[in-house]
């Protein structure tokens, strides 16, 4: 065939632009593409050779090359795989989107399909190359042809291209890049050896390139004639556990994620059905320290049949699982024309429910059979899983089983099976307080009356407990009930006698409550007498369903404004403080350090503390 000039289809100029300008975040990114087409055409001519052993003709190892010439400012990546002809050049260089490893996917069926590993969904990677090159050519001949059939292509990229018949004694493709001058960079052994070993490092073929050495007259880098692998062709996640020591999972581990402390668990399956997928999972042993960066993304992976996509696929695994470290290599997930985002699709949606629920089986098993183990990760990541409670609704009853408490009776490691199984004979609902501390929350005066009637109170001191209890309502029927809101109800808990005493002193304390009303108008928004105290003379509640003052500070530490609403001061009569009130001549100081001393027991922060100290003075004066 002479040379022929033909134009590329359709608005090829603008859509070369988009390609070489938009589609792509960073330069390096070709290489990826030329080593997954590369790949591709070796896959292809191990299928078509089921059939025709003929066409591996006499070399019959698979592999890619990748030569670079400093001087000519040329990359070439040659591989020996099913090649083109000339009639199959034009169709498939010379028209953006059509994928001739569609096509060939859907000459497969049954088994066939399911096991061939080809990418190359949209056809568009090879364009790619003009992200870094001004001009492309193309050498090729396809496997079962004769030399004198092969093809070359060549295009600027600009409209149009170039193709002529030329002599090939090989089979397969050789794509040789003229670098424009600021991509210069990649003329460099070692730039290509770390593209390779971050994007196509576990491409099942080897992927070679000649030795470089050092020569110290010249003082610079030597090309030698000797090819050395540059990959490890050999994914991990792609073979039988069975095959697979505990020794070399954990050495992945340290590779993929450069923390050199074993990791707690993990998890290495292969799942298939509608959406084809295996997965390697780390719990790490250790919290990074940007662990509470919620923008920060996640620590899985994706591979698409083994070529690396992306880094932190956050949608595939859900914000409060970011501290996860892993593997997801999909045999068909759909990706956008660059390879480098996700498109919303069911497939990502399966995955990232499937990897989810693999997660929370491993965390299960842990609580279960490894109790110590599973405290050391709770310490780390217990608050980051709570985030879940709110985020995943479908795991929300999984997720409730694995929380950690501390409480009164224990002071860390306390499930909800574990505080239910411990209630009282009559006990209606799950008792809670949160806190800055667990110093704090253990010396509330609103604990009081649970702990004389030995009734277990959960401690909850992350600052995310107060949005946890937003989510978490109840536990096997049984409410959430926080010690601090509303007026203290024991229900089955309190026997008659205690009511009617309870009754009886408020009535009796009426015009003392009636002067504190009035004394503290500014600060409560009401007074009254309680039965949760037994040696606090008062303590500060708010009402059912108001905000805590706990979580109005969290807001206020956050800058965040939060509501203006006033707390209900509650009293206990029979402390002598409480009985000094009735008919004192410092009434309303009185009045006010009882508020001030419940504000300061809950947490609070006064916000006249002199007013407070001279007060308290005047008394201690008097």
């Amino acid at each position: 065939m002479e040379k022929q000039k033909l134009s590329f289809q359709a608005e090829v100029k603008q859509l070369l632009h988009l390609v070489t300008h938009s589609l792509y975040s960073n330069k390096e990114i070709f290489l990826r593409e030329l080593i997954s087409n590369a790949s591709d055409a070796c896959d292809k001519l191990r299928f078509e050779a089921l059939n025709d052993n003929a066409l591996f003709e006499d070399a019959p190892n698979l592999e890619v090359r990748i030569s670079f010439d400093k001087a000519a400012k040329t990359i070439t990546i040659s591989d020996n795989g099913i090649g083109m002809s000339a009639q199959e050049a034009i169709e498939h260089l010379g028209t953006i989107a059509k994928s001739g490893t569609r096509e060939f996917m859907g000459k497969l069926s049954g088994e066939q399909a399911r096991d061939a590993q080809l990418i190359g969904q949209f056809g568009v990677g090879f364009y790619s190359g003009y992200i870094v090159a001004d001009r492309i050519t193309v050498e090729s001949r396809r496997a079962g042809l004769t030399p004198e059939e092969g093809v070359r292509w060549v295009s600027e990229g600009t409209g149009d291209f170039e193709v002529e018949t030329i002599h090939r004694d090989k089979r397969g493709t050789d794509v040789t890049l003229h670098l424009r001058d600021d991509a210069e960079e990649f003329l460099s052994g070692w730039k290509i050896k770390s593209i390779v070993g971050k994007y196509s490092d576990h491409i099942s073929l080897p992927i070679l390139m000649r030795k470089e050495e050092w020569d110290q007259e010249k003082q610079e880098q030597v090309t030698k004639d000797e090819w050395e692998t540059i990959n490890k062709a050999a994914a991990l996640w792609t073979r039988s556990k069975a095959d697979i020591t505990d020794a070399e999972y954990q050495a992945f581990y340290q590779q993929l994620s450069y923390d050199s402390t074993p990791p707690l668990a993990y998890t290495h399956n292969r799942v298939e059905g509608r959406s084809e997928y295996t997965q390697l999972l780390y719990i790490p042993a250790k919290a990074p320290y940007d662990l509470w960066n919620r923008d920060k993304r996640g620590g899985v992976k994706l591979y698409v049949k083994r070529v690396f996509i992306m880094d932190d696929a956050e949608a595939l695994m859900p914000t409060y699982l970011r501290f996860i470290k892993g593997v997801i290599d999909s045999a068909d997930l759909p990706l956008n024309v660059s390879r480098e985002l996700l498109q919303e699709s069911r497939d990502v949606k399966a995955i990232r429910e499937g990897s989810t629920k693999r997660v929370l089986s491993m965390l299960e098993d842990i609580a279960e059979n490894q109790k110590d183990k599973y405290s050391e990760f709770w310490r780390e990541f217990g608050a980051v899983l709570k985030e879940g409670m709110g985020e995943d609704f479908a795991n929300r009853e999984r997720l409730a089983k694995l929380l950690r408490f501390s409480s009164t009776h224990a002071d860390e490691g306390v499930s909800l099976a574990d505080y239910a199984s411990r209630m009282k004979e009559g006990q209606e609902a799950v008792y809670v307080i949160t806190a800055d501390t667990l110093a704090a929350a253990k010396s509330s005066p609103q604990l009081e009356i649970f702990r004389k009637k030995g009734i277990e109170v959960l401690l909850l001191t992350d600052r995310v407990d107060e949005w946890l209890l937003s989510h978490l309502y109840e536990f096997e029927g049984k409410p959430l009930q926080s010690v601090a809101k509303g007026a203290v109800d024991l229900g089955k808990l309190q026997d008659e006698e205690e009511k009617k005493q309870a009754e009886a002193a408020a009535e009796s304390f009426k015009p003392v409550l009636e002067r504190l009303k009035t004394a503290l108008a500014g600060k409560a928004k009401d007074v009254r007498v309680t039965t949760r105290l037994v040696d606090s003379p008062a303590c500060l509640v708010v009402e059912e369903g108001d905000m805590s003052g706990h979580l109005a500070r969290l807001l206020k530490q956050a800058g965040q404004e939060a509501p203006n609403a006033k707390p209900i001061l509650e009293v206990n009569p029979e402390h002598a403080l409480v009985k000094k009130l009735d008919g004192s001549e410092r009434f309303e100081d009185l009045a006010n350090i009882l508020f001030d001393q419940a504000l300061l027991a809950e947490g609070g922060h006064l916000e006249d503390p002199a007013a407070y100290v001279r007060r308290v003075n005047t008394l201690l004066a008097g």
